[in-house]
């Protein structure tokens, strides 16, 4: 009897890495944890300046007060300087992301895509054409036959 081993979980590790999705999903965490260094620059670096030039640099001193008094820790706070800035931090992640990756990658797939169809266009008209002079040859060849049959 022939016993089946079984993958040792060192063995599994391995395979497990070496999917290519779990790749993907590391390059992509990688990617996004330097990407998230290059936003946070940029909101710390412009966009808060530009903020501060209307009132405070620091978005999170933004804040309403609910209570009649709120000094310090007393009161109750609204601080919605950080949900702006945070909100911006998105609007702008989200917008760099779409004009520097997708828009671009999606112009370059529909170019691939477009050349890829006029290949397959152009093929289709040479598959055509052999096509026609095939029959045409036919057409001659079944002719020829019929003429040269009744001459007999």
């Amino acid at each position: 009897m022939s016993e089946k081993k079984e993958p040792s979980v060192l063995e599994g590790f391995r395979a497990f890495l070496m999917r290519g999705n779990v790749v993907d999903l590391a390059v992509a965490v990688v990617i996004g944890a330097a990407f998230t260094n290059i936003v946070n620059a940029v909101v710390k670096g412009m966009i808060n300046p530009v903020v501060g030039a209307i009132g405070t640099k620091n978005l999170d001193h933004y804040s309403s007060c609910l209570s009649s008094t709120c000094e310090g820790e007393k009161g109750i706070q609204i601080l919605w300087g950080s949900v702006l800035g945070a909100a911006l931090s998105f609007v702008i992640t989200a917008a760099v992301v779409y004009f520097l990756m997708v828009l671009p990658m999606a112009k370059y797939l529909a170019r691939q895509e477009a050349r890829r169809k006029a290949k397959e266009g152009a093929q289709e008209i040479i598959e055509v054409t052999e096509l026609e002079v095939l029959k045409e040859i036919r057409d001659a060849l079944v002719a020829q036959r019929g003429s040269g049959h009744d001459q007999r």
